[in-house]
């Protein structure tokens, strides 16, 4: 698999590597060895990038993948976040527990990256949380520092900060906005930039048909039932990429004719995203080897043609655009 630069880190990764949000409850059970050998099914596919957050699972991910990675002899990038204080922001001694927590889940001695995650809107405009990251940085306790954000103007107020080095954002056929607000900015000030949610919660894999195809403990359940804003994230914007479920399976209804004939929805969706050179990766999750395997495959796949990507864009604007364009 070809890798990307992850802006000025100095770390090549490759195009596509794994997402672990599914290793916590909100998407249904999966046991310790199924989560374990989803890794290791990335792994041997060529990934060498495994993304992940003190919160998932409670810790879990982080200790299941520090258990995956000590029986491979070669270099897997792991990039963490660290959860907000109670106020959704930031406090330098909730920073350094965050990170102390980590390197013990992981069993290393320095984390490769350490990205504020989703924090209030608030906390982009606290310098003092910055220099916390960059006093860690000196302290040899992280490598490099980046966000991960809800919103557009998040991460382009956080690359203001010279110790950011890379951003985490939703971006997907139903999720548009960062291409023209974000991107450009991003590779002028060489920040990477690590797609996720880039499946909209299982809607741009193609992967079912109403609200009855999903357990009632999935956090999916009741955004499909109740709308947007009872889905997970900051107004609801993390599941289905925050778009409604029903205009969702609108717009994927119409992307079907867009899918060449051997590939699936979910790569012809990862080979969209990858086709934006601003990318530096794009992290599905799933505890299903199969999937990840297909996921993986994704970055084979010729590019797009121009009227390809017109045609996405002209769905977007069709079904999704005014519940998405301007909140996020």
């Amino acid at each position: 698999m070809d890798t990307r630069p992850l802006g000025s880190t100095g770390m090549d990764v490759t195009e596509v590597g794994l997402g672990t949000w599914n290793v916590g409850p909100d998407w249904g059970e999966a046991t310790d060895e199924e989560c374990r050998d989803s890794i290791r099914v990335a792994l041997d596919a060529g990934m060498n990038l495994v993304d992940t957050a003190e919160i998932y699972g409670g810790g879990r991910a982080e200790r299941l993948i520090g258990e995956v990675l000590e029986e491979y002899d070669r270099r897997v990038y792991v990039p963490t976040k660290a959860a907000p204080d109670e106020d959704e922001r930031h406090s330098g001694a909730g920073l350094r527990e965050s990170v102390a927590g980590s390197l013990d889940r992981l069993g290393v001695d320095s984390l490769d990256l350490v990205q504020l995650h989703c924090p209030e809107t608030a906390a982009f405009y606290e310098p003092e949380t910055f220099e916390t990251l960059a006093a860690l940085r000196e302290e040899g306790k992280i490598d490099h520092a980046g966000v991960s954000v809800e919103k557009v103007e998040e991460a382009t107020k956080a690359i203001e900060y010279d110790v950011v080095e890379s951003v985490q954002i939703i971006f997907n056929p139903l999720r548009q906005r960062p291409a023209e607000r974000l991107f450009e900015r991003a590779a002028t000030e060489d920040v990477g930039v690590i797609v996720r949610v880039p499946l909209a919660s299982g809607l741009l894999a193609d992967a079912f048909e109403s609200a009855d195809d999903f357990e009632e403990e999935d956090h999916r359940t009741a955004a499909a039932r109740e709308g947007v804003e009872a889905g997970v994230g900051r107004k609801g914007g993390e599941t289905f990429a925050g778009v409604p479920f029903e205009a969702g399976l609108d717009a994927v209804a119409e992307m079907r004719r867009l899918v060449p004939e051997d590939a699936t929805m979910a790569q012809f969706t990862l080979r969209w995203v990858l086709d934006y050179d601003a990318v530096s990766t794009v992290i599905p999750g799933s505890t299903t080897p199969a999937h990840v395997r297909e996921n993986a495959a994704a970055a084979d796949l010729d590019p797009l043609s121009h009227e390809t990507h017109g045609a996405v864009r002209d769905i977007y604007e069709e079904h999704v655009a005014d519940y998405v364009h301007h909140r996020w």
